[in-house]
């Protein structure tokens, strides 16, 4: 009996001991940093059918004016990924945009480059396709701006 009742006290320890939460040890810039970089992750879900529509405008808007904004230096990277296993509910694409964190401030002086590298009728083009086929066939469920986490090991 004293070996059965040692032993439940030793997996009850043990089990105590496994899902106790540990105490914060860590220190911002000692243990880990925020990167400079942001990524901006925005998630879409499409109409059914109409994922190719979507993506066909995408090409010549908002990858094309990513393109431009690369060029000049404001986005560093971004991409359109692929929700490979979404359930009822969930978002099928996601748009990532990753960018130097100190383009977060509104800048004139970009703003106006930008504008003269895209032209007012490419911005044209973008709000129409925007506002006749994009609001008709995708939903935005959200958009979220993050910086990496960076762990520093010892």
């Amino acid at each position: 009996m004293s070996k059965f009742l040692f032993a439940s006290l030793a997996a009850a320890f043990a089990m105590a001991t496994v899902s106790s939460p540990a105490v914060a040890q860590l220190s911002e810039y000692e243990d880990y940093e925020y990167s400079d970089t942001v990524v901006e992750m925005t998630t879409i879900r499409v109409d059914p059918g109409q994922l190719d529509t979507y993506l066909e405008g995408l090409r010549q808007t908002w990858v094309a004016s990513n393109e431009v904004a690369k060029g000049l230096g404001y986005v560093t990277d971004y991409g359109i990924y692929s929700n490979m296993a979404p359930s009822s509910g969930d978002f099928h694409l996601l748009l990532v945009i990753e960018f130097p964190g100190q383009n977060l401030q509104p800048s004139r002086e970009r703003y106006d480059a930008f504008m003269e590298a895209w032209g007012e009728a490419n911005m044209d083009n973008s709000n129409e396709t925007v506002v006749n086929i994009y609001n008709e066939i995708r939903e935005i469920q959200g958009v979220y701006l993050t910086r990496e986490i960076k762990m520093m090991m010892d």
